[in-house]
């Protein structure tokens, strides 16, 4: 019998605000993408027939496998897979489903227990840079009960530090994939930007809204969802992506003035459908953004003083910390607080 029709060892798991399967690689079928297809329900508008929530942020996989890397754990492909198309892209990051590798890796076995706290080393395939995460496991075991909150998950969880570095340019070759920190396209002032998350970011006003709306609010918008995919398809050449009409990159952020005390407020489409919070790494882009000597997000954020700045980036149900640590004028590295759960560990069938 086939691994579709025996179940296929998988792990769900939320990580930050997005959950999705985690595969150990030797797992996966050799037909993946057909095979993840069936196991998320797409293409379907409310993927009934697999596992996926009917929401981009739902329909995620992490492929997992102990790295031959000198110094590195284990290595993590992201793959979105898209609702309502069959398509299954790697041509993103994810730095939500990301939190949870760490205790995937360790409960797989990949990692041994390194004390009270395990350093995990992940090489993120998706954009060839490494990050590490701080996973909590007392008496040695993962624990994933806490006192960490973030924005957009209920209750609390064990806290899973991120630290990334020599994140800019994963995808687009460089932080600023055009050399400038401004481009005007269609009589919009743009920040192309890749500091982990390839990002578009445009002032919310210069689109015709405020930034307060409600991602409800903003997907009615038919005018404004024309005019954000004319701009993304222009942008992608530009941003050395090549055709975007079928990827998930880049992601659109339009930027206002902070209401709840932060550097700056955000809407984010990634592409198509409005973000309810923002993504890890596109939170570290437009961080990076509001540090540029010039451009959208830089004329509306408030900015702390110091060599080390913490920036609450403001999102439609909360905010995410953002600590940039500046050396000769540029960020050198990025550090983010995340939460994940194991919500089962077992079989996923496809057949």
């Amino acid at each position: 019998m086939s691994k579709t029709e025996t179940g296929v060892r998988c792990m769900w798991m939320r990580g930050g605000t997005s959950k999705g399967g985690y595969f150990l690689a030797e797992d996966l079928p050799a037909d993946r993408e057909d095979f993840l297809l069936r196991v998320m329900g797409s293409p379907d508008a409310r993927q009934i027939d697999g596992m996926g929530g009917a929401n981009p942020l739902t329909s995620k996989v992490a492929v997992v496998k102990k790295s031959a890397r000198e110094g590195v754990d284990v290595d993590y492909l992201f793959l979105q897979v898209f609702v309502d198309q069959a398509i299954v892209t790697d041509a993103q990051n994810c730095g939500n489903i990301l939190a949870g590798i760490g205790p995937f890796a360790i409960e797989r076995g990949l990692v041994p227990v390194r004390g009270e706290k395990t350093e995990v080393s992940i090489f993120m395939e998706n954009t060839g840079q490494i990050a590490i995460a701080t996973i909590e496991t007392p008496g040695g075991r993962v624990t994933y009960k806490g006192e960490a909150r973030i924005d957009g998950v209920p209750g609390t969880s064990a806290p899973v530090p991120i630290v990334f570095a020599d994140t800019a340019g994963s995808s687009c070759g460089a932080l600023l994939p055009t050399g400038n920190a401004v481009d005007v396209i269609d009589g919009v002032a743009c920040t192309l930007i890749d500091n982990g998350m390839p990002c578009v970011v445009m002032r919310a006003d210069a689109l015709g809204i405020k930034g307060t709306e409600s991602p409800k609010e903003l997907e009615v918008n038919q005018e404004l969802r024309a005019r954000l995919e004319a701009i993304r398809l222009k942008a992608g050449p530009m941003m050395n992506l090549g055709d975007v009409a079928k990827k998930s990159v880049p992601k659109m952020t339009m930027v206002s003035a902070p209401t709840a005390g932060g550097a700056v407020s955000t809407r984010t489409f990634i592409p198509h459908t409005c973000h309810d919070a923002i993504g890890v790494l596109g939170a570290v882009s437009v961080a990076t953004a509001c540090l540029l000597p010039s451009g959208p997000a830089s004329e509306l954020a408030v900015i702390p003083g110091g060599d080390e700045k913490l920036l609450s980036i403001e999102h439609p149900t909360g905010e995410m910390s953002v600590i940039a640590t500046i050396k000769d004028g540029e960020v050198d590295r990025a550090a983010v607080l995340r939460t994940a759960r194991k919500l089962f560990d077992g079989r996923v069938f496809a057949e």
